[in-house]
């Protein structure tokens, strides 16, 4: 749905004017948009059910344009959304119609290669897979690998905390990043971390690091390295019901095994996937499970063999074992496009992210079953099961009166549930506009104002993509008002750049 706002009036088309020249100076040449039909790719993210365009796309090329723009923009009162490639499936790139969205689609260039160190220097707007291919001529590569990562950015990867298939045993973007140059709204420019493991003093490295854009702008990443595997064995498994596949999961990990990656699919998302990419997948079975092992020859063959007894004493219906490294490619081809394959089944579906612990995904998988038939709708399931982060897609038609607004009623339900069984709202797609209202099912008002508050600390106005994650936007200096059971909240005033 497009946000329709009043129009205008003379003043503020005026100071709009006003600010595309002051901007024009900043980032001649090409690097400012003002038309309406040139800023129309602009006006969503990877959520398009939401639509906005802003008031001046700004595409700067250089670290000290970035200063500029965001200094210009504070001593202004004009409100910054940043934006990588655009793939951010919460909203968190959606624009304001009266802010700026500065888009680092530029800075797309690998700075520096440290092999010594295990590292690389690269800016925001380089692809998550660029950085792989870069250094994979060396035997290395960079470890997380969100299903988009041919698309999406290291900005936008740092912005959101993403993840991938080979998050259970490598980690989210934070356990792979050790440095960021980060610009703060006020113009000032900061360091945080380097080259090496972790940094002394405050983690502020990780305070950034799925800080959604409401911090500072990410102008350079220094990112690990990993040598690749010797060897990497990836394994089919199907089952007659999605409860023996979850608790396949469970024990797998319950015995020590920790695999690259363990990714399940339900009978749509299997059906809908394979029509795609044909890799021969089972379509007889209700679940299937892809557990990738990864290290020495002999280790993955030890463990091979105990994930196969595991997934025979859990009633598996087939197994079938990669034989080649180009088979294992075309295994994770399915899964990894299972998002724009279930397009096959619905004109439209919406995406969710939520994490539980390994042990409820029986009961959540059950549960959500019910839901799908409280709503009337259908939903494929595909998410990543070592670590507990579902997504489910809920299949809708926007064109039908109210299957839109059943389909977010029903994802917000997914979400409830994902937190009453001791998880969380998200896991790596991060909370933007999709699951701000729902924050309060997380939080508590103290937590919720103890988290503006360390916002205020970088942005004292409030300027940074505003109206994305908290449900109640308060002033920073009512932050430092709030009192609680009689005391008041720690750090009233926290610590300036």
């Amino acid at each position: 749905m497009s946000l329709r706002l009043p129009a205008p009036d003379e003043g503020t088309l005026a100071r709009r004017a006003q600010i595309i020249a002051d901007l024009n100076a900043i980032v001649p040449g090409e690097g400012v948009i003002s038309r309406e039909r040139e800023m129309k790719p602009y006006e969503s993210d990877g959520v398009t059910a939401y639509k906005q365009l802003p008031l001046v796309v700004v595409l700067p090329e250089t670290t000290d344009q970035v200063r500029r723009v965001l200094k210009y923009c504070h001593d202004h009162g004009v409100r910054v959304v940043p934006r990588g490639a655009g793939t951010s499936l919460s909203g968190g790139a959606l624009p304001l119609q009266d802010g700026v969205l500065l888009a680092m689609g530029k800075f797309n260039k690998v700075l520096e290669i440290d092999y010594a160190n295990r590292c690389a220097v690269v800016q925001p707007g380089v692809t998550n897979l660029g950085i792989t291919k870069a250094v994979e001529h060396e035997g290395f590569y960079y470890a997380p690998d969100p299903s988009s990562q041919i698309a999406c950015t290291i900005g936008g990867n740092v912005g959101e905390n993403s993840g991938g298939v080979h998050t259970l045993k490598y980690g989210l973007t934070t356990n792979n990043v050790l440095g960021v140059e980060i610009v703060l709204i006020n113009g000032d420019v900061v360091r945080l971390g380097g080259k090496h493991l972790d940094a002394g003093g405050l983690d502020l490295l990780a305070v950034v690091i799925g800080s959604e854009g409401l911090l500072g702008v990410v102008t350079e990443v220094t990112v690990r390295l990993l040598k690749k595997p010797d060897i990497a064995r990836a394994v089919l498994v199907g089952f007659p019901t999605s409860e023996d596949a979850g608790d396949c999961v469970a024990k797998i990990i319950g015995a020590g095994i920790i695999p690259g990656g363990i990714e399940m699919m339900d009978r749509d998302a299997i059906a809908a996937a394979e029509a795609f990419v044909k890799v021969g997948y089972p379509l007889d079975v209700e679940a299937l499970l892809i557990v990738e092992l990864d290290g020495p020859e002999a280790e993955c063959a030890h463990l091979l063999e105990e994930v196969r007894k595991i997934a025979e004493g859990c009633n598996s219906s087939t197994l079938r074992v990669s034989q080649t490294e180009e088979e294992r490619l075309g295994f994770w081809a399915g899964r990894k496009a299972a998002f724009p394959a279930v397009g096959r089944l619905s004109p439209d579906y919406l995406c969710m992210d939520g994490t539980i612990p390994r042990k409820q995904l029986p009961l959540v998988l059950s549960r959500m079953r019910e839901m799908s038939t409280q709503y009337g709708l259908r939903v494929a399931n595909v998410f990543h099961a070592g670590d507990g982060n579902l997504h489910p897609l809920i299949l809708y038609d926007a064109n039908e009166p109210g299957q839109m607004d059943a389909a977010e009623a029903f994802g917000a339900d997914i979400l409830r549930l994902c937190v009453e069984v001791g998880g969380v709202l998200t896991g790596e797609h991060g909370v933007g506009v999709e699951k701000r209202d729902l924050m309060p099912v997380m939080f508590n008002e103290v937590d919720l104002a103890q988290q503006q508050r360390l916002k205020c600390a970088f942005d004292d106005q409030g300027l940074l993509n505003p109206g994305k994650v908290f449900p109640t936007l308060r002033r920073c200096a009512e932050l430092g008002r709030m009192h609680v059971s009689g005391g008041q909240l720690p750090f009233p005033d926290l610590p300036r750049f």
